[in-house]
């Protein structure tokens, strides 16, 4: 039975399409509107650990999931240089019983079109992009550039790191250059598993940056995040192509087997964005309308958690939705924000200290941060690398057993 109650989606990425599934399932009415002209991803892989793999099989993806993923034999970090090994996390076997679900590689695309799949067409306006929302009578009014205008009961800005929705309710926030830049990039594989790719989600760390490899689409591809500190400003975007003599340059003198994995790259299909920061933000509602996803939260790639923390929004605020009503929406969105930000602030603060932790350039610092690693896996074998495991042992699934129960968030100004 359908609640007597309209959500307009902003934004048809992950995070957009976790909430519009979470909805659908819930009973309740919703509308999608996305600039783009069809329903799609760009980026490359993306770790789905077991926290957004336990919303991601509630929402009846586990076997989408199976079909599409990568399971990690383990988390491994290496030594940049010498390939030494610094730490060994088992996953494939222990995260089940450790965390309580599996932990996949999946290509962003593949994500993407499991949380997609049953919005109906009629759902989804494509090709326009909102301009600003103004309040009316207990409702808010999403406006569009092509002159379009939508009432709904709830606004939710699932519109990225510049998000519309988000300038609408509380200003442009200009975002900080972290100072490093990335690169991505896919490597075919004919023969899995390649001699020099382990089937592992590999960390390799150096002075001044760090590399993160593991494979997609269940062995047939590589999938490479590379992370230098570059001063020099980069555009936050991840369609600006690179080469391939950028990449091997901006690793000269990195372990070989790194060096012969950039070159199997095609020089076509190598990109770069800057990395881009921005704080916590004190509240994400006002009035009529809030925010998911990196619209709210966006954050560094350092614990692999960006694509994770907008399926676990958009399931929590829809059972947030779900739970008080559509009479109580002041106090469905205080018990989502009472959910989400304190987990979401923390992975944002300990995502941006792990891009110090992961590029230490002093002997010293590195020699002390590898020896705690190796004391950590020895005291615990099933202790994340990383220091992840608070990330991974969440459950969104059990929210509403919390709704009601966080401190009141002061009302929205």
């Amino acid at each position: 039975m359908k609640h007597n109650f309209q959500v307009a989606i902003i934004g048809g990425g992950i995070g957009g399409a976790a909430l519009a599934r979470s909805l659908d399932r819930l009973g309740i009415d919703y509308h999608m509107f996305e600039r783009a002209s069809a329903l799609s991803e760009v980026g490359a892989g993306v770790q789905m650990t077991p926290n957004a793999v336990k919303v991601l099989e509630a929402l009846g993806l586990g076997p989408d999931l199976a079909a599409a993923g990568f399971l990690p034999e383990a988390m491994v970090g290496w030594n940049w240089q010498s390939g030494e090994e610094l730490f060994r996390t088992p996953l494939r076997e222990v995260c089940p019983r450790v965390f309580g679900a599996e932990f996949y590689h999946v290509h962003r695309a593949d994500l993407h079109t499991m949380l997609a799949k049953d919005i109906a067409p009629e759902r989804i306006t494509f090709g326009v992009s909102c301009t600003g929302l103004r309040q009316q009578a207990g409702r808010t009014i999403a406006c569009f550039d092509d002159g379009s205008e939508y009432a709904a009961d709830l606004v939710v800005g699932a519109d990225g790191v510049r998000s519309a929705v988000r300038a609408a309710l509380w200003g442009q926030e200009p975002a900080s250059y972290t100072g490093h830049m990335c690169w991505r990039a896919l490597v075919p594989v004919e023969q899995f598993p390649l001699p020099f790719v382990t089937p592992t989600s590999a960390f390799w760390m150096g002075p001044k940056g760090h590399v993160v490899t593991y494979y997609v689409k269940g062995g047939a591809m590589v999938n490479i995040v590379a992370v230098n500190e570059n001063h020099d400003w980069v555009e936050e975007s991840w369609t600006i192509k690179s080469s391939r003599q950028e990449l091997l340059d901006g690793f000269a003198g990195w372990n070989d087997n790194l060096i012969r994995l950039f070159e199997l790259t095609n020089p076509d299909q190598i990109y770069k964005w800057g990395l881009f920061d921005r704080d916590p933000m004190q509240r994400w509602s006002r009035g009529n309308a809030t925010l998911l996803g990196d619209a709210a939260h966006p954050m560094l790639p350092f614990l692999s958690q960006g694509a994770a923390m907008a399926v676990e929004d958009g399931y929590v605020l829809a059972q947030a939705l779900s739970h008080f009503g559509p009479g109580d929406l002041g106090a469905a969105l205080d018990a989502y924000e009472a959910e989400r930000r304190p987990r979401t602030t923390r992975v944002q603060l300990e995502a941006r200290e792990r891009g110090r932790t992961y590029h230490l350039s002093s002997p010293e610092e590195s020699k002390a941060r590898d020896l705690a690693f190796k004391l950590e896996q020895a005291k615990n074998p099933n202790a994340v690398g990383i220091k992840a495991e608070w990330v991974y042992q969440y459950d969104a699934r059990t929210c509403r057993d919390r709704f009601g129960k966080s401190p009141a968030l002061s009302a929205a100004s």
